[in-house]
């Protein structure tokens, strides 16, 4: 019987780490942790970092965050997991920066932030140092971002608007928190704060020098003319309305992020960001030999 008691208490066990380790995977994916920690470009291993992330402010290299104990993050703590996520700070109490998307991850809920640990604590390790990043003098004094945080950031979890029905609440966590739509989608000032005026109106100073998209519902220079079915397949496979496919990073966060959403998630995320007000705002521009494609294969 003392064995049987055992068995059974064995198996529930392992079934909720299973479960934990599932939707640990299921917010990996969403968050993008995939394209940014793994450098494919010099077929770096998975999640050992050094990917570049050129930007108009410097360059910026992704650290390893494998559970290695030297070089990645197989010492940190729940608590030093959750921090780094949520506010910003590492472990030893450095301040990261805005190109990691804490301001997004901050409203994750307690329980996506644990089945990420777990997920990312479940992978193979890598021996693998960090890159420092390539930054201008004047960026490199880390605890002046502590200025740029009482400025533009405010911790905090993900609060349903008890206005909105389930559905929307879903959408807008998802593109709010875990997939940090914004992050891309709405331009910054001089600092790099989001122009909140403009959110996900689109810039033409995304990450590698791209062209990043207005996906608000605006219809002159936004996704307004798209329907909702039109966004929800964009979503799965990459391919908009007029026949043409999805390019640069944003190719990159459909194959290995956003095609594994569930269709009940996709339907949300479309309902959200047809929902948002609609921004004029043209975000194409000219380069040598023609037109440069924005990042939705427009």
């Amino acid at each position: 019987m003392a064995a049987a008691a055992f068995f059974f208490a064995w198996a529930s066990g392992s079934g909720a780490q299973d479960d934990l380790l599932r939707r640990g995977e299921y917010i990996y994916r969403l968050a993008g942790c995939e394209n940014c920690h793994t450098d494919r470009d010099n077929q770096g291993p998975r999640l050992a970092g050094g990917r570049a992330l050129v930007t108009s402010l410097g360059t910026f290299y992704a650290p390893n965050i494998t559970p290695d104990p030297n070089h990645g993050i197989g010492r940190w703590s729940e608590a030093d997991f959750a921090r780094a996520l949520r506010a910003g700070v590492s472990p030893t109490g450095a301040h990261y920066y805005p190109a990691f998307p804490y301001t997004a991850y901050t409203l994750l809920s307690d329980e996506d932030v644990r089945a990420l640990k777990a997920y990312l604590f479940a992978q193979p390790p890598v021996a693998q140092p960090n890159k420092p990043h390539v930054l201008p003098w004047y960026l490199r004094f880390r605890p002046a971002l502590i200025v740029w945080k009482w400025l533009f950031f405010r911790e905090g979890r993900y609060a349903p608007d008890p206005a909105k029905n389930a559905a929307w609440n879903r959408g807008a966590y998802l593109a709010r928190a875990a997939a940090h739509c914004s992050e891309c989608h709405t331009p910054r000032n001089v600092l790099g704060a989001p122009r909140r005026a403009y959110y996900l109106a689109g810039t033409t100073e995304g990450p590698d020098d791209g062209v990043v998209p207005n996906i608000t519902p605006d219809r002159k220079t936004g996704i307004g003319r798209w329907s909702r079915s039109d966004l929800v397949q964009y979503l799965d496979t990459g391919m908009t309305p007029d026949g043409d496919f999805a390019g640069g990073l944003m190719a990159e966060f459909i194959d290995h992020g956003l095609k594994y959403l569930t269709a009940a998630d996709r339907e949300a995320l479309a309902t959200y960001i047809l929902s948002v007000p609609a921004v004029e705002h043209a975000v194409r521009k000219q380069k040598k030999g023609g037109k440069k494609k924005d990042e939705f294969g427009f």
